[in-house]
């Protein structure tokens, strides 16, 4: 009975900063959902070093292609890679109370938001401070990639980028082309090395 105590206190304790960590982080984050997979990176990678960088960049590209609010998809992969079920569910819960209860709060007093001239130049304000943490967003999740010098990557990289500012096309088929990209890179890796060990 005492030798479980110990690691039912270590569960609660893991629950309890999966939830406290996401509330936290989606009370205070404007932007969406790549402002709060930053937040989340640094949380969870640099400050807790419970995942690594390329665990977390795996992470938010099963969110981003998942159906669903990329924060709540993040969260539910976290919560689970580290807890579990109840690690899901306490990750997932800390990330949709602050909205939920921001917007109940709004939607009492919404007439007067929206007619309120500060609220809206606060908005406009809080739209550029948005734009500045996508941009960090980017290069952190970039710099990884450029540093590993994988020509593939960085090619894809760039023509997705082509892709969305130029030409406009939409970003589900991107993903798609990214994820057959990635299974054609990987099955000519494993053809590779069966090649070599013959």
């Amino acid at each position: 009975m005492k030798s479980d105590s110990p690691r039912k206190d270590s569960t609660m304790k893991t629950l309890w900063l999966l939830f406290s960590s996401m509330f936290y982080i989606s009370a205070f984050t404007f932007g969406g959902g790549f402002v709060i997979v930053n937040l989340m990176k640094r949380r969870f990678v640099d400050e807790l070093h419970w995942l690594d960088e390329n665990e977390m960049m795996d992470l938010v590209s099963l969110a981003q292609s998942s159906p669903g609010a990329i924060a709540v998809n993040a969260a539910n992969l976290v919560g689970w890679r580290m807890g579990g079920l109840p690690g899901m569910l306490a990750a997932t819960v800390g990330t949709a109370l602050p909205p939920m209860m921001i917007l109940i709060i709004i939607s009492f007093f919404y007439n007067a938001f929206a007619e309120n001239r500060y609220v809206a130049s606060t908005l406009r304000g809080m739209q550029a401070g948005v734009a500045a943490v996508i941009v960090d967003v980017v290069f952190q999740q970039g710099d990884k990639i450029i540093k590993e010098r994988s020509i593939l990557h960085i090619a894809m990289m760039a023509l997705a980028f082509i892709a969305t500012f130029f030409l406009k096309i939409n970003a589900a088929w991107l993903l798609l082309a990214a994820v057959l990209a990635g299974l054609c890179s990987f099955l000519f890796a494993k053809r590779k090395e069966a090649r070599d060990a013959d």
